[in-house]
């Protein structure tokens, strides 16, 4: 008995016609014939009546039918596991996230991620949630690391909230204390200081200036216009302090002065976004899943 054979027959019961059996299953209607009689000889039974315009089932072809559409499911089964399997051995994820998050929250999922199976490569995106949710919807991007709420909502995007993180003052220890030496700061006692500014488009920068806008004065900058790791740098040297977000104040290492906002403060969302009509790749779905779980 042939899988192939297995497959024919359950085409002919389907159909109750040799000829669109054989074109459903992409074989000449002959072969097709001659497949299923030699699985009736195998099995020493007839498993249809033929009967001019009329096809129906034997007793034998009754009970072999719902055994073989089993074999076939199986099969399939086994064909997309083993598909799976293959998935996780090779291939690429790519991910997109904000610059932040590629300081602060990556490393040791990625680490995790690439321990367990070395074989995908990762293609990481560093941008800012605008030009990821556009990423995404392009089908440039696997997942995304994006902040809430979106700049442009989406209902072609799905977002599961990852975590909800604190925003912290960070300020050369050289330098005075921001908030007059307080052990946290208010946003309104931001008011006159030099600020450290991110670049156009940066999430943090909108959250930080909406907030100083809120409390009543604009933003002072000194410099503005970098990237993360810039902005530290130019705060570890004394140009001025900036807000950031603690998982990156955290392992920023010497050099900076954490100080906290005082309450109500400052938080961000994270979420991680895919296309809602496209189903992420194997290896993406591992990966949102270690980020899920982290």
């Amino acid at each position: 008995m042939q899988f192939q054979q297995l497959q024919y027959f359950v085409a002919v019961a389907e159909t109750r016609h040799f000829t669109r059996a054989a074109e459903a299953v992409h074989v000449a209607q002959p072969s097709l014939s001659q497949q299923i009689k030699a699985l009736e000889r195998e099995l020493g039974a007839d498993l249809f009546l033929r009967a001019r315009g009329n096809i129906t089932l034997t007793d034998a072809g009754e009970a072999l039918l719902p055994l073989a559409r089993r074999i076939l499911a199986d099969a399939e089964t086994a064909r997309h596991e083993v598909q799976e399997l293959v998935q996780l051995r090779s291939g690429r994820v790519r991910l997109g996230a904000t610059p932040s998050l590629c300081t602060g929250l990556l490393p040791d999922v990625l680490r995790a991620f690439h321990d367990r199976y070395p074989g995908i490569r990762l293609l990481i995106e560093e941008s800012g949630s605008h030009d990821l949710v556009r990423e995404l919807a392009r089908g440039a991007l696997d997942l995304a690391l994006v902040v809430l709420p979106l700049p442009t909502p989406s209902p072609a995007l799905t977002t599961v909230e990852l975590l909800r993180e604190d925003l912290v003052v960070v300020s050369s220890p050289d330098a005075p204390r921001p908030g007059g030496g307080r052990r946290s700061v208010r946003i309104a006692d931001l008011e006159g200081e030099r600020l450290v500014m991110f670049r156009h488009g940066y999430d943090l920068r909108e959250l930080t200036v909406a907030a100083c806008r809120s409390a009543g004065f604009e933003p002072s900058f000194a410099v503005e216009g970098g990237e993360m790791d810039a902005v530290l740098g130019f705060v570890r040297a004394g140009l001025g302090i900036a807000v950031v977000p603690r998982m990156v104040a955290s392992r920023a290492g010497r050099g900076l002065r954490v100080t906290p906002l005082a309450r109500p403060g400052l938080h961000r969302t994270i979420a991680l976004a895919h296309r809602s009509d496209v189903a992420p790749p194997r290896a993406a779905r591992e990966l949102q899943r270690m980020l899920l779980e982290r």
